[in-house]
């Protein structure tokens, strides 16, 4: 089973090395190329000043974020959501340098760098595919057809879950099997819900994205194919009469 954390964030500014601070986190989770709808996202007090044109980009102000945790309080919750997972990142040294130089402000008590390198970088892959044409995120939306109706501004948690779609086009498409039930997920996960504490579950359920009449239709079709189906050879599936 292949989990990865697609993963955005927000900033006070451009500048991480010269004090610029993370203001939002947002995670989504893919369970072999799948978004489970497991989600991580919190805001983040910086402790200092947004920039005017960071401010312009995302709409997060000082007073807004005054209020907010500071990413002490959230390491922790951050870090037992990503587990394990593989990160996927647009530009990814632009975020992990931010969560790294707050990993460094804990001094002798720092959680591990994360390894650039470990990281799945979508940017680099849509240069790849797509040499010579703008990758950044909006033109990717607009080359697959993705809708960003939703995204008037910037934000960690809809950017990531837009940068999900993305890096499903970018592998080659939506669809990883012929599977259209309910996927279940055996692993022992930490599953911390907004204002809550971490609960530790066993055996997870992907909800099936079929309404019950796409259901339906999409069981009488396989009903139709009959025993015969090729595809049944392939998926080790039983025939119906």
């Amino acid at each position: 089973m292949l989990r990865e954390i697609v993963l955005d964030t927000e900033t006070t500014g451009t500048d991480a090395k010269g004090g610029d601070r993370l203001i939002e986190i947002g995670c989504v989770e893919l369970v072999n190329h799948i978004q489970t709808g497991r989600t991580f996202h919190r805001y983040i007090n910086p402790q200092r000043a947004v920039s005017e044109g960071a401010f312009a980009v995302h709409g997060l102000s000082d007073a807004f974020l005054a209020d907010k945790p500071v990413f002490a309080d959230v390491v922790d919750a951050f870090r037992d959501f990503c587990g394990d997972g593989r990160l996927v990142i647009h530009n990814a040294p632009f975020d992990v340098g931010f969560l790294n130089a707050e990993f460094a402000r804990f001094g002798a008590a720092a959680p591990p760098a994360i390894d650039l390198e470990a990281v799945v970088d979508t940017l680099i892959m849509a240069r790849r595919k797509h040499p010579g044409a703008a990758n950044n995120l909006d033109a990717l939306c607009n080359r697959y057809g993705i809708d960003t109706t939703r995204r008037t501004k910037h934000g960690a948690l809809l950017d990531a879950q837009i940068l999900a779609e993305v890096y499903i086009e970018l592998l080659g498409g939506k669809q990883t099997s012929l599977g259209l039930g309910m996927v279940e997920v055996k692993e022992a996960v930490a599953v911390e819900e907004e204002g809550g504490e971490p609960v530790t579950v066993g055996v997870r359920k992907v909800r099936s994205r079929l309404t019950p009449e796409e259901q339906a239709r999409h069981e009488a079709f396989l009903a139709g194919l009959g025993a015969q189906a090729i595809w049944r050879d392939y998926l080790g599936e039983e025939g119906s009469a």
